[in-house]
């Protein structure tokens, strides 16, 4: 990595990547860095977060003198476990009290961008207050949202702010906000349950006046320069006009943001299950490192794929407990924990399904290998993500629900059975083409970095 005098002196463009600490948030950062790396000469990258994050960072970082990374310790906050600096190491409450400590790494973060002088900060929506530090210096901020258009525009945009006083904001939620764009999978709201779940942004948590993520994301919007999403046109271009109309700024597109294809093999303990099987054949199903069912669902998802009759690998959290053995794939099935390279088991020729909770990145890196998807969001903006793969793009099938949002092995099955079954393709195969046209992505990068040097250089601007 290149050292402060290198960073200084080196390159047009200095970039300061700065994630909130949950690994959900810094991989779009790196993905992001590393495209921005290697797509022209003359950028310098300096990756910001807490020591503990970093041995993984760096790993997955190229080796190249455009890319640093700086160490940010976290300060102390009552309540908060020493040495925990990622939501991965904690309980979902408890991880609320990592935003406080980020917090209280501001005066640590203007001295390093006083220091560093970088031409442009991008920063999640934990840091509201780097406009505030940033501007002075002349430095020109970009909030890069990790989420998809589609749930900034439901649920983020200033309009929301007066539902932090509803008497009902699950109600209020229930239903797109002012001048919403019509014919989208949105324009009937969503259901009481997912309602009721993104009431979780209007709530405080710690502090007695700590922020909410919705008063975050809001100071977020409002104060940055700009607005960086890791999408296009193409794929959200009404809740992309809807956002810059709402904010009267711009919104820079990174493109979807497309994983690099995964260095290194399967190794046995997935391989001598996987090659069994025909190609096209097996289901993988994985909720990502910091989502897990109950063991409710657990046992209704387990049951639903023996009842969809093919062979299955699950990678699930939680199964210890939900009283289920870890199973070793001598059947038609295989169920673990743990982690699982995801990206490489489903690259592998015999599965043809991704049954997964619409995580952003998990549903581009299934449309990209070529599996088939089907949906179970669980909370937040995987709900949004779902209806707008499953309902603008019309790539994969939801899992139905019951009134409450909870699942029956049935309807498992019968997502299963229907996106297996599928044959006309058209919409799936439009979209993979699209995601792995490298002659698109290189010029929606190009365009990317070419708005970066416009925003950079303007003085007219803060």
């Amino acid at each position: 990595m290149a050292n402060n005098d290198e960073v200084t002196a080196a390159g047009t463009l200095h970039i300061l990547m700065f994630p909130f600490v949950a690994f959900g948030h810094i991989s779009p950062f790196l993905q992001l860095s590393r495209k921005l790396s290697a797509a022209a000469a003359g950028i310098q990258i300096t990756f910001l977060s807490s020591p503990a994050n970093l041995p993984r960072i760096s790993s997955l970082l190229p080796s190249s003198p455009s890319i640093r990374l700086l160490s940010l310790p976290l300060p102390s906050v009552p309540g908060l476990p020493a040495g925990a600096e990622s939501t991965a190491d904690l309980a979902p409450h408890t991880a609320e009290l990592l935003k406080l400590a980020v917090d209280r790494t501001q005066p640590q973060v203007a001295t390093l961008l006083a220091d560093l002088r970088p031409d442009l900060v991008l920063f999640d929506f934990a840091q509201p207050w780097i406009p505030s530090i940033a501007h002075p210096l002349g430095v020109k901020t970009l909030f890069f949202s990790v989420f998809s258009a589609a749930a900034t525009a439901y649920l983020t945009v200033p309009v929301r702010r007066s539902n932090r006083f509803a008497v009902n904001v699950a109600d209020e939620l229930s239903r797109p906000p002012a001048a919403f764009p019509a014919s989208t999978a949105f324009s009937a709201g969503v259901p009481a349950y997912q309602a009721a779940d993104f009431a979780y942004i209007f709530r405080s948590f710690g502090e007695a006046d700590a922020l909410s993520v919705y008063d975050r994301v809001h100071a977020c919007l409002s104060g940055c320069s700009a607005v960086v999403a890791k999408t296009c046109l193409e794929m959200e271009s009404p809740y992309l006009h809807y956002i810059e109309s709402q904010l009267g700024k711009p919104v820079l597109l990174a493109g979807p943001v497309v994983p690099e294809s995964p260095a290194g093999s399967l190794g046995p303990e997935w391989t001598n299950f996987l090659d069994r099987f025909a190609d096209g054949s097996v289901v993988f199903c994985s909720f990502g490192s910091e989502t897990a069912l109950d063991e409710d669902g657990i046992k209704e998802l387990l049951l639903g794929l023996e009842m969809a009759g093919k062979p299955f690998l699950a990678v699930l959290k939680g199964i210890a407990a939900a009283g289920i053995i870890s199973g070793g794939g001598g059947g038609d099935s295989m169920v673990t924990e743990g982690w699982a390279p995801q990206q490489l088991i489903l690259g592998h020729r015999s599965v043809g399904c991704f049954l997964c909770h619409a995580g952003l990145s998990s549903l581009v890196e299934g449309v990209v290998t070529g599996c088939k998807l089907v949906l179970l969001p669980l909370r937040g903006d995987q709900y949004l993500n779902a209806r707008l793969f499953a309902g603008d793009l019309g790539i994969g099938v939801e899992v139905d629900r019951e009134e409450d949002g909870g699942f029956k092995s049935e309807a498992v099955r019968n997502a299963v059975v229907s996106v297996m079954a599928e044959k006309g393709m058209e919409k799936f195969d439009k979209w993979r083409e699209f995601f792995l046209d490298g002659e698109v992505q290189q010029r929606s990068l190009g365009e990317f970095v070419g708005k970066l040097k416009e925003l950079a250089y303007d003085k007219s601007s803060k």
